[in-house]
């Protein structure tokens, strides 16, 4: 039986995805940012967003002022990004990694860590506190990449509102924590500070999992709730980029649901722990 066809979009429809075609293509052509890969569904919600942030009554009015704004580009890709974290989410993850990842880890004599899409930096801190609790922070070079900048440098301020601390400590507890977490910030006028040396082996640096290339060779990669954002294509690219990232039996960490199985790269990894979303890069050339 022959399949039904597609219904045929609406007008309005139809005008919508030409525009945010052409929105993402003068994002792309302008500043080189590339989200044309990203999940269709979430870039009209989020290119939605900008436009009304930026008092525009279309996306096309959107996309002039883009062309010839700087600030404009700032707003839209604070729009076009998710900042949407916790310290120790998901705290099985980092009890895992606790347990499970750092035994293997110990054995290098010097260690690099790659936090891919670091946003407001909640999953950086929570390494770097995991990393100081067993001992490995000292020989640990973190990366800590995102391509919004402004992002960028909320993560490397290390600064929360303090209402968030409560939820953060009890992460903390529940992800195998040896001490209170408040023995790693100070708290003054609403806000909590992440103490320095928690980041003074962190470099922060503008990167685009669509666009840019391998910096590094890294023994652990934690990429948590990113491309639940990318179609199949981009998804494939960035496993791609952390299979060339990563050392001969380092480890890769996803999001709670976030997968590698499904991905034509699945031959460059292992499961180690699936149930946490954690491999390790085995040794075959893909």
């Amino acid at each position: 039986m022959n399949a039904l066809p597609a219904p045929a979009l609406s007008a309005d429809a139809l005008a919508a995805g030409i525009e945010l075609d052409l929105f993402l293509e003068a994002l792309k052509r302008r500043w080189h940012y590339d989200f044309r890969s990203y999940s269709r569904a979430s870039l009209h919600r989020r290119a939605g967003v900008a436009r009304e942030r930026l008092g525009c009554a279309t996306l096309s009015e959107l996309q002039g002022r883009l062309l010839r704004d700087t600030a404009v580009l700032h707003e839209v890709i604070d729009c076009m990004t998710v900042q949407v974290s916790d310290l120790f989410r998901d705290p099985d993850y980092y009890r895992a990694l606790r347990e499970q990842v750092i035994p293997h880890l110990r054995t290098f004599p010097s260690l690099k860590v790659w936090v891919a899409g670091c946003a407001n930096g909640e999953e950086l801190y929570s390494l770097a506190i995991l990393f100081s609790e067993e001992g490995l922070l000292e020989r640990t070079l973190f990366y800590a990449t995102e391509i919004n900048r402004r992002a960028l440098s909320r993560a490397g301020a290390g600064v929360y509102d303090i209402a968030r601390l409560p939820g953060f400590s009890e992460n903390y507890q529940r992800a195998g924590g040896r001490s209170s977490l408040s023995d790693y910030y100070t708290a003054a006028y609403g806000g909590a500070a992440f103490h320095r040396e928690l980041r003074r082996r962190v470099v922060f640096t503008e990167h685009d999992l669509a666009t840019d290339q391998v910096f590094s060779e890294v023994h652990l990669i934690s990429c948590r709730n990113v491309l639940i954002y990318f179609d199949a294509a981009l998804q494939d690219r960035v496993f791609g980029l952390f299979a060339d990232a990563l050392a001969r039996g380092g480890f890769l960490g996803l999001g709670a649901h976030e997968t590698l199985r499904f991905s034509s790269r699945t031959a460059a990894f292992s499961p180690f722990n699936e149930s946490q979303r954690i491999w390790r890069r085995t040794p075959e050339v893909y």
